[in-house]
């Protein structure tokens, strides 16, 4: 059975927060209402937050992107305060339960329906108008039959909450173990030698950044054949596939920016300096301009070991930020990272490092693998029961 969503739900009377006191509640993507003091590092609600707006349990939050489902019911505290931006609504719990309805607006469905009512230019607040979210139907079984949905999608949620929570621990786990095993690499006392970047790697073009300009035209891409490596597959460790591709003449006219097993692959823009290791079971391809790659010397450094110093030491990101230009889209500046200072403990300790790494990484992947097939069948659920 089908009803309006108009006829579940109405704009609840405002109240404001004035000089009482309430916890600052944050709407999230992912994760819906978090208290804002556990999610963020800093504040980022106002300091004066007497126009905030008091939320109820039970209340539904409305936020935006609409479109991409940032909406909300609140079941964190009795009330809390959220930004004045937001929409706050009451449910008629005599038809409706909840989180039930919460999961119906989220729903592939309905986000179809935002993207089709959508109104503002602005990219972050894309909204729909309250009489638009009041004439959406929503498939509304009896209250049973609701509570039964409810509890069958909660229960996959909680195992993927602990698959991300296992993932994390095993993070973690690898930082821990570095710097058990390294110490603090900032310590002016530190015990490990120092060498400038560049005298890691066996050549001086060892340190290169892709083809810029002429060298390498969008025209050029084809639909198969060597891989030209972006940023966003070193974001996931080279987990996702290429998206462009180049001929093998083309590929060997800019060989200077191959990229091999074992290389070291730098994001130069954007998030500068966050590395991946091009895996040893790829064959080679070609660096992006937004691209460098490091390849170290295997008699000296482990290129694992070097990653991770490249995230973990405060030493090592500092001086990559200074050598970094430009207030909005960062570059590195090649010339200047080959100067940087780096550490080189024993190779037999960087090994042994690594060997731990790749054991991590190897139970890593099938939590993730869990993971991805948890949340396949968690989209199949919210197909099934909300269209």
């Amino acid at each position: 059975m089908e009803k309006e969503v108009g006829s579940l739900i109405k704009r609840a009377k405002l109240k404001r927060c004035g000089s009482d006191t309430y916890p600052v509640l944050s709407m999230t993507m992912h994760e819906g209402l978090v208290f804002q003091n556990d999610r963020f590092k800093k504040q980022i609600a106002s300091i004066d937050q007497s126009q905030y707006q008091v939320v109820y349990r039970h209340q539904l939050v409305e936020s935006f992107p609409i479109d991409e489902g940032v909406l909300a019911v609140q079941e964190l505290t009795e009330a809390g305060i959220v930004s004045p931006a937001y929409k706050i609504w009451d449910i008629d719990m005599n038809l409706v339960v909840p989180k039930y309805l919460e999961y119906a607006l989220r729903a592939p469905r309905s986000i179809e329906y935002y993207k089709l009512k959508l109104r503002g230019t602005t990219a972050r607040r894309r909204s729909i108008s309250d009489f638009e979210l009041c004439s959406m139907k929503i498939i509304c079984p009896s209250l049973d039959e609701q509570q039964r949905i409810v509890a069958i999608i909660e229960k996959v949620q909680k195992v993927i909450i602990h698959k991300q929570k296992e993932v994390t621990v095993l993070d973690n786990l690898i930082q821990a173990r570095f710097v058990e095993m390294f110490g603090d690499l900032t310590n002016p006392e530190c015990l490990w030698d120092k060498y400038q970047l560049v005298e890691v790697c066996a050549n001086k073009d060892d340190i290169k950044c892709g083809p810029f300009g002429t060298q390498l035209n969008k025209d050029e891409y084809t639909e198969d054949g060597i891989a030209v490596w972006e940023i966003p597959q070193i974001n996931v460790a080279f987990e996702s596939k290429p998206l462009h591709f180049i001929t093998e003449k083309k590929a060997e006219q800019l060989k200077a920016y191959t990229i091999i097993p074992g290389d070291i692959a730098m994001s130069r823009k954007g998030n500068v300096g966050k590395c991946a290791v091009f895996p040893r079971e790829y064959p080679q391809g070609i660096i992006h301009s937004d691209v460098l790659r490091i390849r170290v010397n295997s008699q000296l450094v482990h290129p694992i070991f070097m990653m991770y110093q490249f995230h973990f030491s405060e030493f090592v990101t500092r001086q990559i930020e200074l050598v970094s230009s430009g207030a909005i889209m960062a570059g590195v500046n090649v010339t200047k990272l080959k100067h940087i200072y780096v550490h080189v403990p024993p190779l037999e300790l960087q090994t042994q490092f690594a060997t731990f790494v790749q054991a991590i990484d190897k139970y890593k992947l099938k939590v993730e693998d869990s993971l991805k097939k948890l949340e396949i069948l968690q989209k199949s659920l919210m197909q099934q029961y909300f269209g």
